[in-house]
This record gives structure tokens, sequence and C-alpha cells, in this order.
């Protein structure tokens, strides 16, 4: 049996029954079960449709995400994700990029380099140097003034946490940013790159070796080995090139807001809804999510 979810923007909720109705009845589904009003349904059929693509992209026009896969395991025990663009709205990177005054510059290249149009490595140690000199004091202060959580993250962490799933939190970023956002939402582990700071100020270089996608996988597979599961039982969410690895490896791997380049490769694609799509595919109503400790 194959489980097919339809969720909207849960800042404006707008997802039509007849809609919902409309589509199960093509698709000779099972009764529509609501998991949250005007936001989120799904409804099981017998196997994967075969115009589900086309039917996809008509319901993009309608500010509909539409996703179907097996319903057997679909409730995962490990959470993998990526932060920039992702757990929090922004690139760590070029709030202190614009900070230093070389804003648009490293904007530039993260853009290319999310879009897998630059070799990661490569460019992280570009962006880090354009900071040489920017006080070490600085981090603080984005991370209190700049960065905010995605809406919807919250709930999914301690949700998943409140059922036994195990978070880890993994980045191409920096220790500095995601060991505060993963206390906030309440990973259990975070893995990321090393900001060289001397005499309180960046060095304009990184910790050696670079955390890049290999390291999303390498993620993957260590934890996953560590807790005794498999690479089936993992959800992994982000949006750049470098997410790739880790989002096909993973048993349900989620493009969240994506790079059309990562979209392309992912069977699993939330454009309109926020972090809390991920539960709905799970199966979870709006009623069973856990309150974050926020």
């Amino acid at each position: 049996m194959y489980a097919v979810t339809l969720l909207t923007n849960p800042a404006a909720p707008s997802l039509d029954p007849a809609l919902v109705d409309s589509l199960r009845n093509a698709w000779g589904g099972g009764d529509a079960q609501w998991l949250a009003p005007d936001e989120a349904a799904e409804f099981q059929v017998a196997e994967k449709p075969a115009n589900l693509w086309d039917v996809w992209q008509d319901l993009q026009g309608m500010g509909v995400d539409l996703v179907a896969q097996p319903d057997q395991g679909r409730r995962k025990k490990m959470l993998l994700a990526d932060m920039d663009s992702t757990m929090i709205q922004q690139e760590c990177i070029d709030e202190l990029a614009d900070v230093a005054g070389v804003g648009d510059r490293v904007k530039e290249i993260t853009a290319r380099a999310m879009n897998g149009e630059l070799d990661f490595e490569g460019a992280l140690t570009e962006r880090v140097g354009l900071m040489k000199g920017l006080p070490e004091r600085i981090i603080a202060d984005v991370l209190a003034q700049r960065i905010t959580l995605m809406p919807g993250g919250p709930e999914l962490v301690a949700t998943m946490r409140a059922n036994g799933a195990y978070a880890a939190l993994v980045s191409g970023g920096f220790t500095a940013f995601t060991a505060s956002v993963a206390q906030k939402l309440g990973f259990d582990e975070n893995r990321a790159n090393t900001l060289i700071v001397e005499n309180g100020s960046l060095s304009g270089t990184v910790g050696q070796p670079i955390l890049g996608r290999q390291a999303k996988v390498d993620a993957l597979e260590d934890i996953t080995a560590r807790l005794g599961i498999t690479e089936s039982d993992v959800l992994a969410v982000g949006d750049g090139a470098n997410d790739l690895g880790m989002l096909k490896r993973a048993g349900t791997g989620v493009a969240l807001h994506a790079k059309p380049i990562v979209a392309a490769e992912c069977d699993v694609r939330i454009n309109y809804g926020d972090l809390s799509a991920l539960l709905f595919i799970q199966g979870y109503a709006r009623s069973e999510f856990a309150k974050p400790n926020i």
C-alpha cells in the first residue's frame, strides 16, 4: 500500500476537500484522513499512481504539495537534517559576510555552490577567506539578531524525539552556529565545520578536514550503525547540492524548498509546506504534534 499525502502552506491553509476527494476517487484510494483541517490530508492506494508527477505538477500550480510513498515504515526512527535554509531560514555564512561588508560576493558563491555549480570545499574556503579579521564576537550578534528558525522545525524535532527518534543536525556550515541551533531545537547531536579564531578574530581559515557532501553521508552511516538501525529508518532533509548524498541514501529524503538540481533527484519535494510537512508525510496529525520547549 502507498500513502498519498496532500498539504499546503500552514500559514495560509487552503487544501480543498473537493480536490482531495477528486484525486482519491481518480486513484481508487481509501477514505481520506484529515491530518489538519484545510492543511493536510492523506489516503491509501494499492500502488504508486502512474501519473503521479503529472498530477504533482498540476497541484504545484494550486499551491499544494503531493507525496506518495510506501505506507509501511514511513514513521522514521531518526531525523538527519541540514541547517542553513532548512532548520533555519538563513545561510549563516551569508549573514556573517553581510556584517563583514562582503555580503554580495559571498552570497553569489553560496548560491552557485548550493546549485552544484562549484566545488563545495573550494567555495567554502574562498568564502571564509573573505571574512578574515572579523571579530569573533560578531558570531553571537548574528545568532541573536539575524538567525530565525524555519517554521515547523521545533515541532518536527520535538515530535520525532517524543516518539523515540534520534535527531542529528549535520551542516557544511559552522559549529559556532550548529551548537546553538541544535541546543535550541533539541537535537541529540550536531556536526559542522570549525571556524579558526586567532586573537579574538576570524583567521580566514576553516578546520580540516572540511565537512561537505561526503561528511553528511558519513554521519548517516555512523549514526545508524551506532543506533543499530538501518538507513531505511532515516528521514533526511536538506535543500542544497551537498545534501544530495544523504537525501538519496535515507529511507525518506526530503527536498525542502530546494534548489532545482536537488528537487529533480528527490521523490519527496516540499515547496509550499514548512517543516511540519515532514510530520504529515509520516502520518502524524497536527493533534499529535509534541509541544516544543522553546
